[in-house]
């Protein structure tokens, strides 16, 4: 478990060599030097596009090139939406639910544009550009890895999240009620869908939507992002059947507060902390989390072996590994995870070595849902 520059991850967000990052601290890809939860968010005249009602400084980059598909006037009433695609390309199922948000936008009478930079950085910068100038929605279209890249855009601010499922796990959508599978209800939502104050976590300025992973899970994480064979789900099977060859226990000290328990220090293969429930494509490693309640959930498997561990992987899907006497669970407000050589992906995507700090941020961003 020695910390690492991962390549591509499994929504093609990472470019080759090279970390996807967005919104970390000190990242030198960070566009326009602004964190997440810097005061670089949407501002307009006499409007306010942040969560506490003021408006802060402009910022903006280059001008807009939205085209309105189905003419001015249309029943949209002017409303702006940017649709974010996947800047890597490539992938046929987010291509097809891009062109099918934009036909339905197009239908609704809204001012869509599609937007994807160069590279993750780009689109990134592109986001933050357009939410600046003012929308009324900014829609992902994708996997938990574009999800992760639009949270770094719109979280704190006023502008809500839509979210068209397009990837491999997909799990952020599974856990909020968004419709998997069926992109024309998915981008229904963009227009009709009811926003949400949803809960956060945070490590330093990077926003993260489902799970923390550090220990075996982010080990497999980082091997299926790197693995160019097979597709799919099945890139997950093999990345676990490979690190399952390599596995060994750590020594994992980890500070709760807010929680019951103030601190625990112990052998582990697996810790999670969950601001959702699910991971790894419907995984339910941590079942009692709950985005709005303002706290995160800690999964802990500790110190199983090559030989016990694919006992308890199974029951990960419908959440009895909960009483497996392996597996302890906590819950807190702020969690501290140190562990020597171990590193930490979230949404699927590459966080950084231990230690770090997993904050939850409550009703950090609005989401546009079902009902």
């Amino acid at each position: 478990m020695t910390g690492r520059t991962p390549p591509g991850g499994p929504d093609g967000l990472n470019e080759p060599g090279a970390p996807n990052r967005p919104g970390g601290p000190g990242t030198p890809n960070e566009p326009s030097g602004r964190g997440p939860g810097s005061p670089n968010e949407p501002s307009g005249p006499g409007a306010s596009n942040r969560l506490d009602g003021t408006n802060a400084p402009n910022g903006l980059g280059e001008p807009r090139t939205s085209v309105r598909p189905g003419g001015a006037g249309g029943r949209g009433d002017g409303r702006r939406v940017v649709v974010l695609v996947n800047p890597a390309g490539g992938q046929r199922g987010a291509h097809r639910a891009a062109e099918t948000v934009l036909a339905h936008l197009a239908a609704a009478g809204w001012d869509a544009e599609p937007v994807a930079g160069a590279d993750t950085a780009g689109t990134l910068a592109l986001a933050r550009d357009r939410i600046a100038a003012g929308v009324d929605v900014l829609a992902v279209v994708g996997g938990d890895g574009m999800v992760h890249l639009g949270l770094q855009a719109v979280a704190g601010t006023r502008v809500p999240l839509a979210v068209v499922p397009a990837g491999t796990g997909n799990d952020f959508a599974r856990a909020l009620g968004i419709p998997r599978g069926d992109p024309a209800a998915a981008a229904r939502l963009v227009t009709h869908g009811t926003p949400r104050a949803v809960d956060l976590a945070r490590v330093g300025e990077r926003w993260i939507g489902t799970v923390v992973a550090c220990g075996f899970d982010a080990l497999v994480t980082d091997r299926a992002n790197r693995l160019r064979w097979p597709r799919g789900g099945s890139r997950y099977t093999l990345a676990v059947l490979v690190e399952l060859t390599r596995l060994r226990p750590l020594p994992f000290r980890i500070r709760l507060d807010g929680g019951e328990v103030p601190e625990v220090e112990l052998d582990a293969t697996l810790v999670a902390v969950g601001n959702t429930a699910y991971y790894g494509g419907g995984m339910r490693v941590c079942p009692d989390a709950d985005p709005y309640d303002g706290e995160l959930a800690v999964t802990v498997v500790e110190g199983a072996g090559a030989l016990r561990l694919p006992t308890i992987l199974p029951r990960l899907y419908n959440g009895s590994h909960l009483s497996h006497p392996r597996v302890r669970t906590y819950r807190a407000r702020r969690i501290e995870l140190a562990s020597a050589g171990v590193f930490a992906y979230a949404d699927g995507e590459f966080v950084g070595d231990l230690p770090i700090v997993v904050e939850a941020v409550p009703q950090a961003v609005r989401v546009l849902l079902p009902g």
